[in-house]
């Protein structure tokens, strides 16, 4: 195993879908990639909350395989928060408020003994942020970073400076092509590639993932849900699940990436069947590997790595 470290945010959720309604649960992109990737290897989690976050869900944080030395709790500051509604299909959702509170402050910093991380996720924020985050570690191996239409259509300047310093990047169909142009998605993850990235995920929802580096592509479906209940934080736990197999077997070659995809796959597929994290929370690793292995049967493909 390897040191994996991830920076984004941490939140308070209020989200409407058609099958029911929770408020204040807990939420955001560092949150879901955490509980995925610490499935697989130990989390170093740095981000920031206010003063209103609440104990029991640090305590669930560090309960698991996640060091929370990097989760700032910042006295006379709120915990950012967020409301969303998902559309009846579920394939559109609707921002009805959102506060930045702590995310709109200074970001966090990197604690020293978290500096020397091997392999890092940078989620989704600002691409300026991002870069200073960059710029406090020391020599990672291996850093992939997520992103979002805000960055690529009002500070596409910034966002490209990030993509020339990062290894990886992971971003949906919709932003596969307003970054790129390219509405067919194989052209559009090869144009995001000369941005400076090795390689390139495609996330594309209920229709599965595309990841293409090294000149070579790889597609794998999406892991089939009776009956999906939430999907907030689903791209985020398919990174966590992607970089924590990366970062258990400290490998990060074409082979080793195409298996990544598998378990990330199968980490979002946790995450949607419940509101919040509860799901993906009563996970183990047991029960993801059991899932591993029948998602590799219904594809036909054995792809230990």
């Amino acid at each position: 195993m390897a040191s994996l470290l991830v920076t984004g945010s941490i939140g308070l959720d209020t989200v409407e879908t058609p099958l029911g309604k929770v408020e204040d649960q807990l939420g955001g992109s560092a949150t879901y990639f955490s509980l995925a990737g610490c499935l697989l290897n130990p989390i170093r989690l740095v981000g920031a909350v206010g003063e209103d976050f609440p104990d029991r869900y640090r305590s669930l944080l560090s309960d698991r395989h996640i060091d929370v030395l990097g989760l700032e709790v910042r006295k006379g500051s709120k915990t950012f928060r967020w409301h969303g509604r998902y559309s009846p299909d579920m394939n559109d959702r609707t921002t009805v408020n959102v506060a930045l509170n702590v995310l709109g402050e200074r970001g966090p910093k990197i604690p020293g003994p978290f500096k020397d991380s091997a392999y890092v996720f940078l989620a989704n924020n600002d691409p300026q942020l991002q870069m200073e985050l960059l710029n406090q570690l020391s020599g990672p191996r291996l850093v992939v970073c997520d992103t979002m239409d805000l960055w690529i259509n009002h500070h596409r300047e910034n966002l490209l400076k990030v993509l020339g310093r990062v290894d990886g990047v992971v971003l949906n169909d919709g932003e596969a092509r307003t970054l790129t142009g390219e509405y067919n998605l194989i052209a559009a993850a090869m144009a995001v590639g000369k941005l400076g990235p090795k390689f390139v995920i495609v996330k594309k929802g209920e229709h599965g993932s595309l990841l293409y580096g090294q000149g070579r592509l790889f597609l794998l479906p999406a892991f089939p849900i009776q009956k999906v209940v939430d999907p907030t934080g689903a791209g985020d736990s398919f990174a966590g699940g992607f970089m924590g197999y990366l970062a258990s077997v400290d490998r990060s070659d074409f082979a080793a990436q195409a298996q990544a995809l598998v378990y990330g796959t199968v980490a979002a597929s946790f995450t949607v069947e419940s509101f919040s994290l509860d799901a993906l929370a009563a996970a183990d690793r047991a029960s993801l590997d059991r899932r591993r292995s029948d998602f590799e049967m219904m594809i036909g493909r054995n792809l230990g790595a």
